[in-house]
């Protein structure tokens, strides 16, 4: 929906989202790796609401298959104690980085129980289901089928040895478990032996699902074009998509399929349903109407925010499950790509494997990575890089250096001479200053909508350079000095330093999504607001004095990054 061109115009008719992330796996601690979607999608959300749209952000932990049901095994509790955990963990960790989920929840839910059995059935109705017996590798002393990670051996291509059963990490190539070389157990190291089962498939094959796929995905533009692209190759003329393989034998942790003792729903059946099952608790839990959110004429509108690992899952299987069981189907899904660090892979060994917590642990402000998250997105599908270096250099000069810079050059003028009263006739008038954020504005909010945060943070900066150029030129210490013998030059002097504090203000709007937290801080500590600023606030943002000012940043040091990569050799070397 296109927005409108001015930085306060109109936002009605209000629109109504529903915003999600991936889930993340609860088999394991959040890292920067995750921040980046989790980050980027927050920003998107607090950006729409703050031009008041009626926004639902939603996720919840993914719960369920043998990963989890092993982990517990090893640590000797249940798999509900263990995700319950995991879940303690993760919504810490989101907590700490400024994450605002409207709900957090879990997809071990009675919700999502109900609603992956509702899809099943509505599935089955429409003759989407189809029970055939296949062929897996067996553990014999485990009496379990073996996922494809389980399984380890030779690659069939290239006899590389210790490969997972699904793919070879030296030559790339792909296969099944049952063509690897002298295969073994991951988890009791044993050699697998070849077992028959009756499996439950969605039938994808089926041309109403590849009819209506090629229809939402490529005909209706509802990917990025790199996406788009990935779906042509799936879904061409020639192309027929593969069934989809959605239950798993006992011993499993996850929903039992109804009417088949012994066989459960795969994680990822009931996984994205777990975004409706988040949904539905936060209606129940808000009076809000979940039928609206999610039935197929609804005028919510629905975004995915993914990572481009799991395209295949959000662009195929799950707009065909939801349309075929009688649900709308997401407005778009938004793809990310990876994160390096340093240029490489992130790496236990070399420390650089960083997580959530560690970092938050050193007393690290997140929202210095939130910042340089937010200048390497830029709505594509391309990786972005964490050069530790570069994130040293680009906070110090941006935030600190540029940004926080503009208030401390103005407000101990204002509160020492004018007892933080402010100009009122400076507030008022539209300066040149204030006519160039506002004339930028517009361009940011697309970029915004767009997920072009790059393109935001080089707009931003550009105008932080325009506003302490403005304070270079009109030099308020040196007025400062000359009010001293001459008050008659006091006037100017505020007018200057409001002049400069409007422009901050109005800055801070523009960067709010991405410094939420220090945003918020500027409002009550530096202006004493009483409500929080919004993006119709722009052209006159409601200040009239300074509360006071502290420092809000501080530099990053190479030290403290230093010993942010040793803890995490340590801890996970």
């Amino acid at each position: 929906m296109p927005e409108q061109s001015s930085a306060n115009a109109s936002q009605k008719p209000q629109r109504k989202i529903l915003v999600t992330s991936a889930l993340p796996y609860a088999n394991g601690a959040i890292h920067l790796g995750h921040l980046v979607e989790y980050i980027q999608t927050d920003i998107w959300a607090r950006f729409q609401r703050m031009r008041g749209h009626d926004v639902v952000y939603v996720c919840a932990d993914d719960t369920h298959g043998t990963p989890i049901m092993l982990r517990a095994e090893k640590e000797g509790i249940t798999p509900e104690a263990l995700i319950d955990k995991v879940w303690s963990e993760h919504t810490r960790d989101f907590a700490g980085f400024g994450i605002s989920f409207d709900h957090y929840y879990s997809t071990h839910s009675p919700e999502n129980k109900a609603l992956s059995e509702s899809f099943y059935a509505a599935l089955s109705a429409q003759g989407l289901i189809e029970v055939r017996c296949i062929e897996q590798m067996y553990d014999p002393i485990k009496n379990m089928f073996l996922p494809d990670r389980f399984i380890k051996g030779e690659c069939p291509k290239c006899g590389a040895k210790e490969q997972y059963g699904d793919s070879c990490e030296s030559c790339g190539a792909t296969y099944g478990p049952t063509d690897l070389k002298n295969p073994f157990s991951v988890v009791s190291g044993a050699t697998p032996i070849r077992k028959e089962s009756d499996h439950y498939f969605f039938r994808l094959s089926d041309p109403r699902c590849s009819d209506f796929l090629r229809q939402w995905a490529i005909d209706d533009a509802r990917l990025q074009p790199e996406a788009s692209n990935k779906l042509k190759e799936w879904l061409g003329e020639e192309a027929c998509l593969s069934d989809w393989d959605i239950s798993r034998d006992a011993p499993y942790f996850g929903f039992e399929i109804p009417d088949a003792p012994g066989k459960y729903f795969y994680v990822w059946l009931d996984a994205p349903i777990g975004y409706y099952a988040s949904l539905k608790k936060f209606c129940s839990d808000t009076g809000r109407d979940f039928d609206r959110f999610v039935a197929p004429d609804s005028d919510v509108e629905q975004y995915h925010f993914i990572g481009k690992d799991i395209l295949y899952f959000h662009t195929l299987f799950w707009p065909a499950m939801l349309k075929f069981a009688g649900y709308r189907t997401p407005t778009n899904v938004f793809a990310h790509g990876f994160l390096t660090v340093d240029g490489a892979k992130m790496s236990k060994s070399r420390g650089t494997f960083i997580t959530a917590q560690s970092y938050l642990d050193q007393k690290l402000n997140p929202e210095w990575l939130r910042y340089y998250f937010a200048a390497k997105l830029n709505g594509t599908m391309e990786d972005l890089d964490l050069n530790l270096a570069d994130f040293i250099a680009r906070i110090n000069s941006d935030l600190v250096g540029k940004f926080i810079n503009i208030a401390s050059r103005s407000a101990g003028f204002i509160s020492k001479r004018f007892d933080g009263a402010l100009c009122l006739e400076s507030l008022q008038s539209t300066h040149a200053l204030s006519q160039a954020i506002l004339a930028t504005a517009p361009e940011i909010a697309q970029a915004y909508e767009s997920r072009d945060t790059a393109r935001v943070i080089r707009e931003a900066t550009a105008l932080m350079d325009l506003i302490n150029g403005f304070v270079d030129s009109e030099k308020p210490w040196e007025l400062a000095k000359q009010a001293a013998e001459s008050p008659e030059r006091l006037p100017q002097l505020q007018a200057i330093c409001t002049i400069v504090l409007k422009a901050f203000a109005q800055l801070t709007i523009v960067l709010k999504p991405v410094l939420p937290a220090t945003a918020e801080r500027i409002e009550r500590e530096v202006f004493g607001l009483e409500r929080p600023l919004s993006w119709s606030d722009l052209e006159a943002p409601p200040i009239c004095r300074l509360q006071g000012f502290s420092h809000l940043l501080t530099r990053v040091d190479r030290e403290a990054i230093d010993a942010l990569v040793a803890v995490n050799q340590q801890s996970l070397g």
